[in-house]
C-alpha cells in the first residue's frame, strides 16, 4: 500500500471522517451548555475549571455512538461508491 502524500484536503477529510472529531465537539458543546448550570458562584475557579473538564469528558465518553454515525454519514455522502468496505 502506497503511503498518501499529507495535504491539506487529506487533513480536511480525516477530521471529517474521524468519529473522534465529532465527539470532541460534542463534548465541547455538552460542557458550555451545562457547566454553568452546575457551577456555583462560591466555586473558586479552579473548581469551575475542573467541573468544565469532568463535564466535557462525560460528554466525549456519551457521543460515541453519534460521534461513529455522524463520521459514517460524511464518508457515504462524500465518498458514495468510492467507500472502502
Amino acid at each position: 500500500m502506497n503511503k498518501r502524500p499529507i495535504t491539506p484536503s487529506y487533513i480536511v477529510f480525516y477530521i471529517l471522517f474521524s468519529p473522534d472529531t465529532w465527539r470532541i465537539l460534542m463534548g465541547i458543546i455538552f460542557s458550555a451548555f451545562l457547566t454553568p448550570l452546575a457551577v456555583t458562584p462560591a466555586m473558586g475557579i479552579s473548581a469551575k475549571v475542573l467541573i468544565c473538564i469532568m463535564i466535557a469528558t462525560i460528554g466525549y465518553s456519551a457521543s460515541g455512538i453519534p460521534g461513529r454515525w455522524i463520521a459514517n454519514t460524511f464518508k457515504k455522502l462524500i465518498l458514495g461508491d468510492k467507500l472502502p468496505k
